[in-house]
């Protein structure tokens, strides 16, 4: 390879695609196939190295997005996976065909997460297919953008916290008779947890529940040696950002980070598959921040 395309693929500035982008809109949840550039999840680029073997594993949001690259990576990393989602049917086929081409088995849940029931059909589920679980990764979220508090209703309030905290609770609630010592959870919180935007008033207020549920629960859990830490991701180019956020948003989406753009899902998967290995044997409670620079201190 010549070094001047060398140095553009290490290049943090330059490894993507930079604002401005195409001032799309699509339909809540959202889909992979109409985003303009094109999500990179590392269907091409990530190559594992045999961190996860043998691991059973559950990923919540795992058809598209931040879900879609850690599905990736932790099958290349030799996890099998369950991926729970809405019902973004097409997305989940997709991610379960390169979960399949890394010679791993990949479950498919269709359901919404607010609902305890089907939380605790997805644990069963993971048993049933697995017979253990050793990784639970809530990443599963929903958020819109509102510029004022009379734009947010009720149901959306409701919406927002029953779809990315409560999951948390009671996701981890039954699974934990399953898990054992050794066994990781990896919650997805959010730079917004920091950084709090006036427009994202009820997702940035469940990105901080999440930071101190995982705080909680790590030293609930470190005697029964069962690791719980988080990602922070910073600005991510996934379908939710076109489906929850207005046109002239997603035109500017990442501009205002030090790197001058949006992150891409694969640049999350390294993070995720570190707090699910045991290279952070000694990590618990822990965030790591993936944030484009932007600081959360």
């Amino acid at each position: 390879m010549e070094q001047n395309n060398l140095n553009k693929e290490q290049n943090p500035l330059e490894m993507h695609p930079t604002p401005p982008f195409e001032g799309q809109q699509q339909e809540e949840p959202g889909l992979e196939a109409p985003m303009d550039p094109k999500a990179d999840h590392g269907e091409e680029s990530y190559k594992g190295s045999g961190k996860l073997v043998g691991k059973k594993t559950i990923i919540t949001g795992g058809d598209s997005g931040i879900g879609r690259a850690v599905a990736i990576a932790f099958a290349r990393e030799g996890a099998d996976v369950l991926i729970s989602y809405l019902n973004e049917h097409e997305d989940a086929r997709e991610t379960a065909k390169y979960i399949e081409a890394a010679g791993r088995k990949a479950i498919l849940v269709a359901g919404d997460i607010s609902d305890e029931a089907h939380c605790k059909y997805i644990i069963q589920k993971a048993v049933e297919e697995f017979g253990q679980i050793d990784v639970l990764v809530n990443n599963a979220a929903f958020q819109m953008s509102r510029d004022t508090l009379q734009d947010i209703s009720s149901e959306e309030w409701d919406k927002t916290f029953k779809t990315n905290i409560y999951p948390l609770f009671y996701l981890c609630k039954e699974a934990e008779q399953h898990l054992k010592p050794g066994s990781t959870v990896v919650n997805t919180t959010s730079v917004n947890a920091y950084k709090a935007p006036p427009q994202l008033i009820p997702y940035s207020a469940t990105k901080a529940a999440i930071q101190n549920f995982t705080a909680s629960l790590a030293q609930l859990w470190a005697e029964k040696g069962i690791r719980v830490n988080c990602v922070a991701p910073g600005p991510i180019w996934t379908p939710l950002i076109p489906a929850t956020m207005p046109p002239e948003k997603v035109e500017s989406f990442g501009q205002d980070v030090p790197l001058k753009r949006a992150g891409h899902p694969v640049e999350l998967a390294p993070a995720f598959v570190l707090l699910a290995s045991q290279d952070s044997s000694y990590m618990t409670g822990s965030t790591v921040q993936v944030t484009g620079g932007y600081p959360t201190i």
